[in-house]
């Protein structure tokens, strides 16, 4: 077995335990990573394309704590991987505590421009391949009373123009939160985070843009990919009698009309 236990002075509930993070080499699952790790998680690491970001911070953590961090790469569309990934981070770190489905596809959808193409990207990576994964976890979970927890957006239930299959996308993952929720109970909770203004895409640099949506935020700022790292952490760690239940992380977007 691999040797990831803590060398916190305080001892953590979660010290020993492993969370499988896809999308977690960079931005928010960057984040996520970090911070279940210094509470004493193993983490799994799934990454597509980014394989040095990937490589860098599986060094960053393994520097910290010797084989505490494992990395694998998947194309999430390709269905017929998705067990595998499961099985191999089940295998490779003894044990599966946490799921969290982080990673996503982004792109606007402009209504008559859309095609099958854009459709497909959008629903695979955001609804298809975390069905799969939760399903495929699953058994690796109930083991330990684990948890699941998928990244959606507060755009799932307020469309984002232009972006209509995104937000169909994020839509059905919100309905599959609370479909799971009960269908894996009583061994396994299943919860989601609804980020709203935390990170802006990395091809929009629309300033004036950006400053009217913060403009809208009741609490006038955006917010940090460790606000949700946050979030996640309460989830697993102090959220016991939480299942399908999905948090707005958004500085309050959410309450306005």
């Amino acid at each position: 077995m691999p040797e990831h236990k803590s060398n916190q002075t305080e001892k953590s509930n979660l010290d020993g335990k492993v969370a499988l993070i896809t999308g977690g080499a960079k931005r928010i699952g960057a984040c996520l990573a970090r911070t279940l790790h210094a509470r004493g998680m193993a983490v799994a690491i799934h990454y597509h394309s980014s394989p040095e970001e990937a490589h860098a911070l599986q060094d960053e953590l393994n520097a910290q704590r010797k084989n505490s961090c494992m990395l694998i790469q998947c194309e999430l569309t390709e269905y017929s991987k998705l067990k595998s990934l499961v099985n191999e981070c089940a295998r490779q770190m003894g044990r599966l505590d946490v799921l969290i489905n982080n990673a996503s596809a982004f792109f606007p959808t402009p209504a008559g421009n859309a095609d099958e193409p854009h459709w497909n990207t959008l629903l695979e990576t955001n609804l298809k391949a975390p069905f799969f994964l939760m399903q495929a976890a699953a058994p690796h979970l109930k083991k330990h009373q684990g948890c699941i927890i998928n990244l959606i957006d507060i755009y799932a239930e307020r469309p984002l123009p232009d972006h209509a299959v995104y937000c169909a996308s994020k839509a059905g993952l919100a309905s599959l939160t609370r479909s799971f929720a009960q269908s894996l109970a009583p061994d396994i909770r299943v919860n989601g985070i609804a980020p709203g203004a935390i990170l802006w895409p990395e091809n929009q640099h629309d300033e004036v843009a950006q400053k009217r949506l913060v403009s809208r935020i009741p609490l006038r700022r955006s917010g940090d990919p460790q606000n949700i790292a946050d979030a996640a952490l309460y989830l697993i760690s102090n959220a016991s009698y939480t299942s399908g239940q999905i948090l707005a992380i958004d500085g309050g977007r959410t309450v306005l009309p």
